[in-house]
């Protein structure tokens, strides 16, 4: 450690910044998505403040408050100021906001800095900023992500829907379905979360209220301090909150980062399925490995399901942040300080979806489908899953107990390795009831891994199809 401790005094000593692999989070290195950094670090958030202060200045100018060389002076002075140079002011000042108007101001004219932060409280900058940047990401970056996921989960869900496989409940076989029919599933699931995402990211509101929210300072120039919140907020393309404190409501963002949650959950989901269908013993897929690629430090044979199971890792950091999302819904009065530094901590979870939704996209990709595997297992139980369709139609056919002789039935069939189907025919008790059967329900019992999957094939495409259609993706 003292080694390590000579090599980072030398290196600041230099003017070397602090290197990748000395950061805390693995947000910052492992897990870096250079496009939501590019929106929501702390770099890209200054820019957002100095927006919302230009914004300020131009309506002032509008209002015929100050001339447009005063606008241009604030527009040059802060595509100036940076990062480094505000940290290092906010050393001094204790305060970030009034860090990045100084950084501002002294590039300024005396007559020019009057009117910088003029009538504005922090967080009529802070809330204002912290909107447009999460509206940006959302629209720019999360959204188109998971729409390039669901478009791979369609096309997949199309191409496997008359793949049949044994559906699963509690972990245990159940009567079949299809494989695209349980991809589709997730495509309609995660095409609703993308539905929300674009309407909760439109919902982010600005505000321009003062320090407490009532307009106090603004009604000291302004006749229609409401006006004048409006006129800055439609320079940056945004709405005002309808009522505000010293901070705008806090629901709006809490939403939107609920339903960000919301698909790295559905995301999970297809994981931890995809995850068990590698398993040894089921083998259904398997997840693409790249050439040179190493499973195990020891066991050279193993193909672990590595990407599937770093998404479910991910989505539990994203929920774990969660918790103080929601817990910056409460402040006191007017506004307090606890949800300050919690709230730094929001972009990590975008991050961290965008990261998921990577890394699934790429995986299910080049998921391999092992359809042997799929039909050695929907014989696993030597036709037990006829057992549904056989208990419904004896009881269509006026059995008093359908239900019970089945069980009995599967029970034995179970013990002697013999299929359900051979010893309902053998028995005498049901020697009636087959022969009411038609033709084409005795087919099922037979063959129910193709005649027995309801309409799971059709719901497949049709599902895939209208979400294709809904969210604009194009099917080549």
């Amino acid at each position: 450690m003292q080694e390590f401790a000579k090599k980072r005094s030398a290196r600041e000593q230099r003017g070397q910044v602090r290197g990748v692999h000395e950061s805390i989070s693995p947000a910052d290195h492992r897990y870096y998505v250079q496009e939501v950094a590019d929106r929501l670090s702390s770099e890209a958030f200054l820019g957002y403040l100095c927006m919302v202060e230009i914004a300020l200045v131009k309506v002032l100018h509008n209002r015929g408050l100050c001339a447009q060389n005063i606008v241009e002076e604030v527009v040059q002075a802060c595509e100036q100021v940076g990062m480094d140079e505000v940290a290092a002011e906010e050393v001094r000042t204790k305060h970030d906001v009034r860090a990045v108007v100084n950084c501002i101001q002294k590039r300024l004219s005396d007559e020019a800095k009057r009117f910088v932060h003029c009538t504005a409280t922090s967080y009529d900058i802070i809330d204002t900023a912290r909107a447009l940047s999460y509206r940006d990401t959302m629209q720019d970056v999360v959204i188109p992500e998971l729409l390039a996921l669901e478009e791979t989960l369609i096309k997949l869900a199309l191409r496997e829907a008359d793949t049949t496989q044994i559906g699963r409940t509690h972990g245990q076989h159940a009567v079949p379905i299809t494989f695209g029919f349980s991809i589709a599933s997730y495509v309609n699931r995660l095409g609703g979360c993308i539905v929300q995402l674009r309407e909760r990211a439109t919902e982010l509101r600005g505000k321009f209220s003062g320090a407490v929210g009532a307009y106090n300072a603004s009604t000291l120039f302004f006749e229609n301090p409401e006006l004048f919140e409006e006129d800055i907020l439609k320079e940056l393309g945004i709405s005002p909150a309808l009522c505000s404190t010293q901070i705008a409501p806090p629901e709006p963002i809490i939403r939107l980062m609920q339903e960000a949650a919301m698909a790295a959950g559905v995301m999970a989901n297809v994981a931890r399925d995809m995850r068990n269908l590698q398993r040894t013993e089921i083998a259904e897929v398997a997840e693409g490995m790249s050439d040179g690629q190493v499973g195990s430090s020891t066991m050279a044979h193993k193909q672990n399901p590595i990407t599937f199971e770093n998404i479910e890792s991910m989505y539990k950091i994203v929920q774990g942040h969660m918790v103080t999302v929601v817990l910056d819904q409460v402040s006191e009065h007017q506004r307090d300080l606890t949800g300050s530094a919690s709230a730094r901590t929001y972009p990590e979870i975008i991050n961290y979806v965008v990261y998921m939704a990577r890394r699934l996209n790429r995986a299910m990709k080049k998921l391999v489908v092992c359809r042997e595997s799929i039909s050695r297992n929907l014989e696993f139980q030597r036709g037990l899953i006829v057992a549904e369709p056989l208990y419904l139609t004896l009881a269509a056919l006026g059995h008093p107990d359908a239900h019970e002789k089945v069980r009995e039935l599967s029970m034995r069939a179970r013990e002697q390795g013999r299929p359900l189907e051979e010893l309902a025919q053998q028995d005498e008790e049901l020697k009636p009831y087959f022969a009411e059967m038609t033709k084409d329900q005795r087919r099922v019992f037979t063959m129910p891994e193709r005649l027995y999957t309801g309409i799971a094939a059709q719901k497949a495409v049709r599902v895939a199809e209208a979400w294709a259609s809904k969210l604009n993706i194009t099917l080549s």
